[in-house]
């Protein structure tokens, strides 16, 4: 049963969204504007209050992959205003005429993109979520209800009280942007399907699954973010290995990270060395299945590794016998996030691209990159492995649905019926 106070949230928030889908551009806008500078004004504020966050939880023992996403820095903080101040310059996806057809003489169909209504959003650490998506919701012309983890409860709230004071005197009420900071809510938030459109849990594997599985309301986001990189037996080595160590240590507890390596049989013996080396002075601790066990000293890997998010400074090395052996085992391992192959060999390339079943496939490059702020979409709600759209990072293109409207002048269906039916014109028209 949902207490009456979530209840009010929830009945606020909605009625906060019915407000948001009639403001334009300029207004949503001008709101965003505001929220930037009410951050800037409450850095100092939002900063202790992370640190008191961050002190508890490290002595209740936090995992360290945790507690690096709970941490917000001056710099991490900056960055995310300036996300912020980029989902403001970006088009409005609202209110955008996908189709425009003539049916007949008089009677016009258009397709208009709209908002989605009220996002529910659930995470776990990541304060900067906050920040993110807000901007992204009240762009979009959503409402949002966020549920931060109990790690990051008093950073949250300062951050909506910020968030609050910014929308104060603006166009969109504060009511728009509504926190939950107990875990009793959750449960009682996943049955709000009267009012909340959607939900996009951000979390580990068993956290999102249980979103999944115990609501009726559509549910955005990835379970498992289980990324490969496979090295092809054409390959620039010292290219390479640069993008293995940055895959897996430039932020290892990211969903973008590597967890397992790939090496083509006929360049392990060259690249695996080196790349080791590097990989190990950045901290990380290697294992290889028994082919990579004789080329360098690892710990041996067991079929479980394969199926691990370590969300750390650990990476499963695996040799192959081909790029078919490679493309097989990222499908069956892979949780449909991020792969990527490096390789010299422009068929090579083109096959991993079109076979390999994920939301994001690169060729020479870092998984790192998937992101929606490096994608340019200012920011992101989170990232998207089903199959449907919107997949991938999810900006605010994910965030709007469409509805159809027809524009007639009396028109009927029995006039387009039977023997003598008029013949419908369907002639599209300039968007």
């Amino acid at each position: 049963m949902v207490a009456p106070e979530l209840l009010q949230i929830a009945q606020q928030a909605r009625q906060a969204a019915q407000r948001l889908v009639r403001l334009d551009t300029a207004t949503k806008n001008q709101a965003l504007l505001a929220i930037t500078e009410a951050l800037q004004a409450h850095q100092e504020e939002i900063l202790a209050a992370n640190r008191e966050d961050m002190e508890r939880s490290q002595g209740e023992g936090l995992a360290p992959a945790l507690l690096q996403r709970l941490k917000l820095s001056p710099d991490k903080l900056a960055s995310n205003i300036q996300g912020v101040r980029d989902v403001r310059d970006l088009p409005d996806p609202v209110g955008q005429r996908q189709l425009h057809r003539e049916l007949d003489a008089g009677l016009i169909l258009e397709r208009v993109t709209c908002p989605l209504g009220v996002l529910g959003v659930i995470f776990e650490a990541r304060p900067e979520a906050v920040i993110q998506i807000t901007a992204l919701a009240l762009k979009s012309g959503n409402a949002v209800i966020l549920k931060g983890g109990q790690e990051a409860t008093h950073s949250c709230q300062v951050l909506v009280r910020a968030i609050h004071a910014g929308l104060e005197g603006t166009a969109i009420p504060p009511q728009a942007v509504q926190l939950l900071t107990t875990r009793a809510e959750i449960q009682q938030l996943l049955a709000l399907d009267d009012y909340v459109n959607l939900l996009i849990p951000r979390g580990s594997n068993a956290f999102v699954r249980y979103i999944q599985e115990h609501s009726r309301i559509p549910v955005l986001g990835h379970a498992d973010g289980l990324c490969h990189l496979y090295i092809d037996q054409q390959v620039d080595i010292p290219q390479a290995i640069a993008l293995a160590v940055d895959s897996k240590t430039q932020y290892p507890a990211a969903c973008n990270a590597i967890e397992t390596l790939l090496v083509h049989q006929g360049i392990a013996a060259e690249f695996l060395p080196p790349c080791a080396a590097a990989l190990v002075a950045k901290g990380v601790k290697l294992r290889g299945d028994e082919a990579t066990q004789k080329i360098i000293p690892v710990a041996p890997a067991t079929e479980a590794d394969w199926r691990t998010e370590y969300l750390d400074l650990i990476l499963a090395i695996k040799v192959v016998d081909s790029l078919a052996a490679a493309i097989a085992h990222i499908n069956t391992y892979g949780s449909g996030h991020t792969e990527a192959i490096a390789t010299t060999d422009p068929q090579a390339a083109a096959q991993f691209m079109a076979e390999v079943d994920a939301a994001g496939v690169y060729h020479n490059c870092s998984t790192r990159f998937a992101d929606g702020f490096r994608y340019g979409f200012g920011a992101e709600v989170g990232i998207s492995t089903q199959r449907l759209p919107p997949r991938g990072p999810v900006g605010l293109e994910g965030l709007v649905t469409y509805k159809y409207r027809l524009w007639g002048q009396g028109q009927v269906v029995a006039t387009y019926s039977g023997a003598q039916a008029k013949r419908f014109t369907h002639r599209n028209l300039p968007l």
